[in-house]
């Protein structure tokens, strides 16, 4: 079949990746796709968030499956919009989407279907976040509402540093997606994503992975989009799996089901492992970026034949995906300067070089090609360079002589440290 793949990210890059293997896929696209996922599959000018756009050129070419990857054009309702017009897609409805597009939603429906998570207060106002803040203690966690790329989370060690957060906030740090605030007890623990797909009624364990969200070594400065991830982690196994199935999963797909909108698509679980068991952060409602790169290099099973069942509500029907022994790990490259100002168009080498080395793969993220046909930078994080191996010790070895011995970027960056904690 014709298959669509939505998004521009190393997410995506590793998708088509994935996807470009299935003997199901006759023809893939993707929109608006980046230097990588040329590779793969053929590259169509379209934005993201252009549901217009995207569903007219779904009809002109007679796509027989949309997959979309990004947040923002499920939230828009893309895949509300397809479906409207006769085209299968692959992702929750822009209703169910409100597990990532709203955190005051999300954190509601936990306290109606009794999901563990972070106590909380929603805040539409500042004088009434600063009386919150005033009354209780710190550390707080600052949340936007609505969808900030990854970065609309702020933890405030002290009250003058949350006070002075709040008023950045509500005066439109995160555009309208801080027009509305959460602010949520401090949790301790290691964090883990973990994953399931679901089909309105079923839901498949995937795997687990760990990420780093700090933009520099030591889980300090900024956070990002994610700087890097690693899977398996030590901090999650078979028992916590069955827990987090239990007590998270299973509970959200059957009240989004009795709340009339059933989750079709990937649910992405942000936990914080406490002394108490696992608790949810937040909701994703698609793969993560940068875990979704370790877990297709994982993945054995055809993830078309999980996408498939999924849109046709027969996850029941599926053996359990099989996932390869081997740890990977991924170390996101990014543009000097980012989360925050950066520039665009500085040529990258060695991609090539690094993707002949043992196990490693590199997926593109921000990048395109300019006119003398040479990769450059296009984005703040660039390239995402994956490496398996027999341990985490030696993923993390392979992945670091990689950007090291091969690739060659003067205004690029990485952290150091991804997969420390496994390391000890």
């Amino acid at each position: 079949m014709k298959v669509l793949l939505v998004g521009s990210g190393g997410r995506e890059h590793a998708l088509a990746w994935k996807m470009a293997q299935s003997n199901q896929v006759e023809e893939l696209y993707c929109a608006p796709g980046n230097a990588g996922i040329a590779e793969h599959a053929a590259i169509i000018d379209i934005a993201a968030d252009d549901v217009v756009g995207l569903t007219a050129i779904a009809r002109n070419l007679d796509i027989g499956f949309v997959i979309v990857g990004p947040e923002v054009p499920l939230a828009m309702g893309l895949v509300d919009i397809l479906q409207a017009n006769g085209i299968a897609a692959f992702g929750p409805t822009q209703a169910a989407a409100q597990l990532e597009s709203s955190k005051a939603f999300t954190k509601d429906f936990c306290t109606r279907y009794n999901i563990p998570t972070a106590g909380y207060e929603v805040f539409t106002d500042l004088d009434g976040a600063l009386v919150h803040v005033h009354k209780n203690e710190p550390p707080f966690v600052l949340k936007a509402d609505g969808l900030a790329a990854g970065k609309g989370v702020v933890i405030a060690d002290t009250k003058f540093t949350a006070e002075d957060e709040l008023k950045e906030f509500f005066s439109g740090k995160f555009g309208e997606a801080s027009e509305k605030v959460v602010i949520e007890e401090f949790m301790t623990g290691q964090e883990a994503s973990f994953f399931a797909i679901c089909d309105g009624k079923t839901a498949i364990p995937l795997i687990a992975a760990q990420d780093h969200k700090r933009a520099y070594d030591n889980d300090e400065g900024p956070n990002t989009g994610g700087m890097g991830a690693y899977s398996p982690t030590p901090v999650f196994g078979e028992k916590e799996m069955a827990t987090v199935m239990e007590t998270i999963i299973y509970p959200t797909v059957a009240g989004m089901a009795k709340d009339g909108m059933p989750f079709m698509g990937i649910l992405f679980a942000g936990l914080m492992m406490t002394k108490d068991g696992p608790k949810l952060i937040e909701y994703n409602v698609r793969f993560g970026d940068p875990e979704c790169q370790v877990l297709m290099r994982r993945l054995g099973t055809d993830i078309m034949d999980l996408f498939l069942a999924a849109k046709a509500g027969k996850l029941d029907e599926v053996d359990a995906p099989a996932w390869l022994d081997d740890p990977v790990v991924n170390v996101v490259m990014a543009s000097n300067g980012y989360p925050a100002k950066y520039k665009k168009g500085s040529v990258i080498k060695g991609i090539e070089t690094a993707n002949m080395m043992d196990g490693v793969y590199v997926f593109h993220a921000g990048t395109q090609k300019n006119k003398k046909d040479e990769i450059v930078s296009n984005g703040g994080r660039v390239l995402n360079v994956t490496a398996s191996g027999d341990t985490v010790a030696e993923a993390v070895e392979r992945a670091y002589a990689a950007i090291d011995q091969a690739i060659d970027w003067e205004d690029g960056f990485c952290r150091r440290d991804i997969a420390h904690h496994a390391l000890g």
